[in-house]
């Protein structure tokens, strides 16, 4: 059986998430010790017994996921499932962070504080109010695209995040959005609905926080991973440490291509998927891409026993 590791993105987060697994495993409470200490606050209180619009927050929700995705890597390599199992991994959008760090590609210290600068960056990019995203149901990417560029009208309006077969997000101006989420209807769509997020993620308004993440890349060290990286944007695999560093700029503006990176990996055989850290989000859009995919959300201690005892 050929497996994959997924990393969960934003929206996945939730209050307590990874307490048990720094309980159970030294190794996972080392990863949110480190993460602390690099951010130079308690950002694990706030996983775990902080309030949840205050963890929602961009720049506490990227480095909080990667850690709790980090975590459950750890205490699966304590159960002797380590990342080179995998023949791939791969992250939706933040989550690529967490896939190269799993990967050794990126130190846990530096990912934590990529992610708070990033996380920064894209918030800063637009004010308030300006921008918004909004989920589109049942209709393709083609079809999602024409009603993204009708709703434009001047301003931005793009397809950010082609997650699966029935599920495409837009983001961009908040006006040109709401346009879209209308034509969207009027042309079959199942479900169209704004998405409760701060900034307009994954278009040409991100523009500021891809020059902001070009200077911060540009002061880490990334190495070759282990396992090679299915990226955002290519939707394909790559290792080159350059390539990496080039495509994590490209991605703030550009499309999550997650349908087509599932379907890549597919194609070179990998039929089993796990879903490492919070949430089941992506194992969903897997099932939805192609169901005779297996798969597994790995993101408590009890699910890395049942996920190691299986190998």
């Amino acid at each position: 059986m050929s497996r994959a590791f997924l990393f969960p993105g934003q929206g996945a987060q939730t209050i307590g998430m990874g307490r048990d697994l720094a309980d159970a495993y030294p190794t996972a409470r080392a990863v949110f010790d480190e993460v602390d200490d690099a951010l130079g606050e308690k950002l694990s209180a706030l996983i775990w017994e902080g309030d949840i619009d205050t963890l929602t927050l961009t720049a506490n929700a990227q480095p909080a996921l990667m850690a709790t995705s980090l975590a459950a890597m750890r205490a699966l390599e304590a159960e002797g499932v380590a990342v080179t199992s995998a023949d791939y991994v791969a992250g939706h959008s933040l989550g690529e962070y967490s896939a190269l760090t799993a990967a050794g590609a990126l130190s846990v210290s530096d990912a934590a504080r990529l992610l708070r600068a990033r996380g920064r960056a894209m918030q800063d990019a637009v004010p308030v109010g300006v921008g918004a995203m909004a989920a589109i149901l049942g209709l393709g990417l083609e079809d999602v695209r024409q009603v993204a560029e009708a709703a434009g009208q001047g301003e931005i309006c793009a397809a950010a995040n082609d997650n699966d077969p029935g599920q495409v997000v837009v983001s961009g101006h908040k006006a040109a959005v709401e346009r879209a989420i209308d034509l969207a209807k009027a042309a079959g769509a199942k479900r169209a609905v704004l998405l409760p997020v701060s900034a307009p993620f994954h278009c040409a308004l991100m523009a500021p926080a891809a020059d902001a993440m070009t200077e911060a890349l540009g002061r880490v060290t990334i190495n070759e991973p282990t396992v090679p990286v299915v990226a955002n944007v290519l939707a394909e695999a790559v290792t080159a440490p350059e390539t990496i560093r080039s495509l994590l700029v490209d991605q703030i503006t550009g499309v999550v291509r997650w349908r087509e990176s599932v379907s890549w990996m597919v194609a070179q055989g990998v039929n089993d998927f796990w879903e490492i850290g919070a949430g089941k989000a992506l194992i969903g859009m897997v099932r939805r891409i192609d169901r005779s995919a297996a798969s597994c959300a790995v993101g408590t201690a009890s699910d890395v026993q049942s996920a190691a005892s299986d190998t």
